[in-house]
């Protein structure tokens, strides 16, 4: 579904990306890690054409969308979550939902979204900036589901969240996935990102140094306290 070939990005004179390359198949959930600086989320930026790699290739479906436009790649099924909860925060949740639809007369496509989030239907006149930051969260990943995506791109999902909001959101995750949404997680919380997904990749200084299943990365102390610091 998604491949990431060889791809080197810069910030100005920044070399950010060192030669990255992964791939999410149809129907995975797929986490990255990595600390702080690593290049994560540079490289989800890059994916969704916000970025531009100096060189390599990102192909989603067996198309090069490698120079395409933001909302070029969105049109094409690729649905962006940013770590940064860029809202419009003076507009109302649902204002800030038409923004992602195709058809903004349609409100049906609303309907998945306020099942997933029932608490985002009950504050629908509500403005945005007014919301908890896990109320922020949800309305965020629904902005997303709007555009109707095969594939879901989310970036640090859990930062500031309390341990009940990221469970719950941890669901909404499987519940997604399990109606055929591919999920390519960013993630700092690693018993979170394991609990979710079947395969990692770490990334270090812009460079992946682990692929492969998540299972055999928890039994792999050695590579979780060097590049992450952490114990599992």
């Amino acid at each position: 579904m998604l491949i990431v070939n060889d791809v080197h990005t810069y910030y100005d004179k920044s070399y950010i990306l060192q030669g990255v390359s992964l791939d999410v198949k149809k129907g995975e959930i797929v986490t990255l890690l990595g600390r702080n600086g690593a290049g994560k989320t540079t490289l989800l930026k890059t994916i969704m054409g916000y970025v531009k790699p100096r060189s390599g290739k990102i192909y989603f479906g067996q198309k090069d969308i490698t120079n395409l436009k933001p909302h070029e790649i969105s049109k094409m099924g690729i649905g962006y979550v940013p770590q940064d909860k860029h809202l419009f925060r003076d507009m109302t949740v649902l204002e800030n939902l038409k923004v992602g639809m195709k058809n903004r007369s349609d409100l049906s496509q609303l309907k998945e979204v306020f099942d997933l989030f029932p608490i985002l239907e009950e504050r629908k006149n509500q403005i945005s900036k007014t919301l908890s930051g896990g109320q922020q969260q949800m309305l965020i990943i629904a902005r997303a589901l709007v555009t109707n995506p095969e594939l879901l791109l989310v970036d640090e999902i859990s930062t500031g969240l309390m341990p009940i909001v990221i469970a719950e959101i941890g669901k909404v995750l499987k519940r997604l996935n399990n109606k055929g949404i591919s999920i390519l997680l960013v993630e700092e919380k690693v018993p979170f990102a394991f609990s979710l997904a079947k395969r990692a990749y770490i990334l270090e200084k812009g460079q992946i140094k682990f692929s492969g299943e998540t299972e055999k990365l928890k039994r792999n102390q050695k590579i979780l306290t060097k590049y992450l610091g952490v114990t599992v």
